[in-house]
């Protein structure tokens, strides 16, 4: 394929954009708390702009401090000493012939009570005793803890309509003198990236902030000009944009983000908000305006899966909103359909979806997509496989004072070092023993080092945990995962050797300069647990695998983690009545939500049964024993059949022999510690770092 569409230049507005490949707004948390760019901010985009994309949209920029700020470390355009650092930033992105384009942003509703009025005092503290930011950081919890009490300030929304599903839990009506000001910090916003030399700004009028909640009749129930009727719900976004053109010029590139169909229908909701016929009406109105460029998106936090999907979803399974779109403006249209090739890319502009690629996650976990296109090497790409730890990771990690991660990029926010990897190997032999994705996320890591890498995996394929986690329902692409490192190592001349057995004098005999071991882990049966060793009792590989096929039986899954609740969605198919126990009071404790949410949008509608706050103590013929920890009572549970999802124990033997024959052994993944893909990638990155 030629990618003739997709590498093509395109006008938006004045502004010439070298080609179809948009790198779409995703906070990352790597700014200060002043709003200034951080090198290390530069240096990743800087580093996307190398490779090869036509325009960058970096993370949400807050256009005032006192209530607009959704992490203390985003990018803000509140004041004029925003305008040099900027400046420096632009001509970093425009070096590589890339355009930075500045979103312009406002969380309203869904916005933090304990930021609201804080930044303007921690600002100039932090600015001269730096320190005092690991402090308040510290503080997070208990910030947190007073909002959920509605100890806090209340943040801005349209009007007093309900809360946000996540955010706020107070909020406001803003008085018509805050709507004037609101929209003066806006305007105010995109003059100084003008000044600064920024190509574009863009407003988010998605994902529910704050101009989508103006226009939605969901949270706007103003009975001013602001609200009511669709041109007054449209009025907010309109000022903002009449003053930014009577500021800036009709010549400077304006683009807006658009929910063009906020999908509550989704979720079992229908004629809440606005559907996509009500965002074809916005969108024209838009272009009448004089926007140069709609980037249309969906949905909003209550209805988070359908902007941020799981990688249950589809590639392009929104592709028609950008489509429908276009049939009524003729202004380019920009989307991000959850798009994981180049081939996907070039079809649907070919098809006429759209006239301009957009994805965060995809140049977040591979930055080079576009060089690698334009050197003939697309099977190089390493494809985003929807996990959605980047942002998992970046809502975790922004209360802390910590940047966003990548499950499968572990150089996000180094990539200086990590981009132009030391070539200290010297052809040096490293041996990884298990070819799982820790194993070859190690190889990789090392041979780019320039050490020469044999992988020895004791199966005839490579993949291990992954491979379980890839057969559950609609969780294929997850096998991306080991495909793309395969390309990789194959590239880098790694040595594979499948079904071999690695043993302590096999690996001895190899003289290796190091070791990594990545041999995985075991799935749980304790013998504690009496009873476990009955013939009904099974593991999730033995379902997931469908090595065991359970039907029209009473099954109950012990363990509500992801893996229980991927096997108990397996067990659904084939007409079980499923119970899941889980011993803590929530199901998949420490699970992010949107996972949990979309494996319950299948799981509840078969009927399956969830008991929390139940303790397994025996296993039984037809039934099992449990201990209900609140009522402190023992009860039975009919049972035919057990899965047992309990974790899995890590199998580090030969670690542990090879450490008393060699000097530099290291253990990885699963072997080391049980957790997820980023995990497993995490510490195999961490042990390469160690071995010099």
């Amino acid at each position: 394929m030629s990618y003739e569409m997709l590498l093509s230049p395109i006008q938006i507005g004045t502004m010439t954009v070298k080609n179809r490949v948009v790198m779409t707004a995703a906070e990352m948390s790597l700014g200060q708390t002043n709003g200034c760019p951080t090198e290390k901010m530069m240096a990743y985009y800087e580093e996307r702009a190398k490779g090869g994309i036509g325009m960058i949209i970096p993370g949400i920029c807050r256009v005032n401090d006192m209530g607009a700020a959704s992490t203390f470390t985003q990018l803000s355009m509140s004041h004029d000493y925003h305008i040099e650092p900027m400046r420096a930033f632009a001509e970093r992105i425009h070096r590589h012939g890339a355009k930075l384009c500045i979103q312009l942003h406002h969380p309203g509703r869904q916005g933090y009570a304990s930021a609201i009025n804080t930044l303007p005092v921690i600002i100039p503290v932090v600015q001269r005793f730096p320190k005092v930011l690991d402090g308040l950081f510290r503080c997070t919890p208990l910030l947190l803890g007073m909002e959920e009490r509605k100890l806090c300030m209340s943040v801005q929304s349209p009007s007093n309509c309900e809360l946000s599903a996540h955010g706020a839990t107070r909020i406001h009506a803003m008085s018509r003198r805050e709507v004037k000001k609101l929209i003066s910090d806006f305007v105010e916003a995109a003059v100084r990236c003008q000044k600064a030399g920024v190509d574009a700004v863009e407003l988010h009028g998605g994902h529910g902030y704050m101009i989508q909640q103006f226009l939605s009749p969901n949270t706007n129930w103003r009975t001013d000009e602001y609200g009511g009727s669709f041109d007054n719900r449209l009025r907010f976004v309109t000022e903002i944009i009449e003053g930014i053109r009577a500021r800036c010029g009709r010549d400077y590139p304006l683009i807006v983000r658009l929910t063009v169909d906020e999908m509550y229908d989704r979720i079992g909701k229908p004629g809440k908000g606005y559907g996509l016929e009500e965002g074809k009406k916005i969108a024209r109105r838009l272009e009448e305006l004089g926007v140069d460029a709609i980037n249309v998106t969906s949905a909003c936090y209550d209805v988070y899966n359908r902007w941020l999907e799981p990688t249950s979803y589809e590639p392009g399974w929104r592709a028609y909103l950008a489509k429908e779109i276009k049939s009524v403006v003729s202004i380019p249209v920009i989307a991000a359909n959850f798009i994981r090739s180049p081939e996907q890319a070039e079809r649907q502009l070919e098809e006429g979806y759209q006239d301009l690629i957009g994805s965060a996650r995809s140049f977040i976990c591979e930055p080079h997509w576009v060089k690698k296109i334009e050197e003939g090497h697309p099977e190089q790409i390493r494809r985003c496989i929807g996990c959605l730890h980047c942002i998992s990771s970046f809502m975790t990690n922004a209360k802390v004072g910590k940047s966003g991660e990548c499950a499968l990029n572990p150089g996000v926010g180094r990539e200086p070092t990590f981009e132009e990897a030391a070539q200290d190997g010297y052809g040096r032999r490293i041996v990884v023993v298990g070819a799982g994705i820790a194993g070859l996320a190690a190889a990789e890591t090392m041979a780019r080092r320039g050490f020469a890498v044999t992988v020895l995996e004791k199966s005839k394929a490579p993949g291990g945990q992954v491979k379980t986690a890839a057969a559950c329902n609609l969780k294929g692409k997850l096998s991306w995962c080991i495909e793309d490192r395969l390309a990789a190592l194959k590239s880098l001349g790694v040595d594979l050797r499948y079904g071999i057995e690695a043993t302590e004098e096999l690996v001895q005999s190899m003289t290796p300069y190091a070791v990594i071991v990545a041999t995985g882990a075991a799935p749980i049966r304790p013998a504690s647990i009496p009873g476990s060793d009955l013939p009904q009792v099974y593991t999730p590989p033995e379902i997931i695998h469908r090595r065991t096929v359970l039907r029209d039986q009473k099954v109950v899954v012990v363990g509500s983690g992801m893996t229980g609740l991927e096997t108990a969605e397996i067990l659904n198919e084939t007409g079980n009545r499923v119970t899941v126990i889980e011993m803590a009071g929530e199901i998949a404790p420490g699970t992010w939500f949107q996972l949990v949410d979309d494996e319950m949008e299948r799981l509840q509608p078969k009927g399956t049964a969830f008991v929390t706050n139940c303790r397994l103590d025996r296993i039984l013929p037809g039934e099992i024993e449990v201990t209900d920890l609140k009522r402190k009572e023992t009860r039975r549970i009919p049972a035919d059949s057990v899965v047992l999802s309990l974790g899995v124990r890590p199998e580090h033997t030969l670690a542990d022999a090879l450490k008393q024959r060699l000097p530099r052994v290291y253990t990885v993944g699963d072997a080391s510690a049980s957790g997820t893909i980023a995990d497993a990638v995490k510490s195999a990155y961490a042990a390469c770092c160690e071995i010099k």
